[in-house]
């Protein structure tokens, strides 16, 4: 991946890390008292796929770069260049939830909870959604350039 795009590509991950940041603070305060807190954690999956997928949508062609951008040119962006963007956003991911749990004293117990598909944990569809989102937006994109 050209370093242009990895740097865009970082870009957007902070960008969808703060809209998580305050979804999560809004399904603290909103949806947990009413549903509980598993329940709000499950139904917020969806949410953040649509806002992850959003942002995506509208940033991928930014991250594509262009004439004076990255090396690839508008909506050349590679299927495996997508998807290592979407595996870095996960790997990030991964590091930044778990770094915060365990910064805010969460035990390790409560924070698998939400990747457990036994027990309902919805996060792994999330994770899956969030890695396949570059490749999607780029490929409905591309007929828009």
């Amino acid at each position: 991946m050209p370093l242009a795009i990895l740097k865009r590509a970082l870009a957007v991950w902070l960008l969808i890390i703060v809209a998580e940041s305050i979804h999560g603070t809004l399904r603290t305060i909103f949806l947990e008292p009413a549903l509980g807190s598993f329940r709000a954690r499950q139904l917020s999956v969806f949410t953040a796929t649509i806002i992850i997928f959003t942002i995506t949508w509208f940033t991928i062609r930014w991250m594509r770069g262009g004439p004076s951008g990255p090396s690839e040119p508008v909506g050349a962006l590679a299927p495996s260049t997508c998807f290592a963007i979407g595996g870095l956003w996960v790997v990030l991911t991964l590091i930044f939830e778990f770094s915060l749990g365990l910064s805010l004293g969460m035990s390790w117990a409560r924070m698998l909870e939400d990747y457990d598909l036994s027990k309902g944990g919805l996060m792994l569809f999330g994770l899956a959604a969030m890695f396949a989102t570059p490749w999607v937006a780029n490929r409905y994109r591309k007929a828009n350039v």
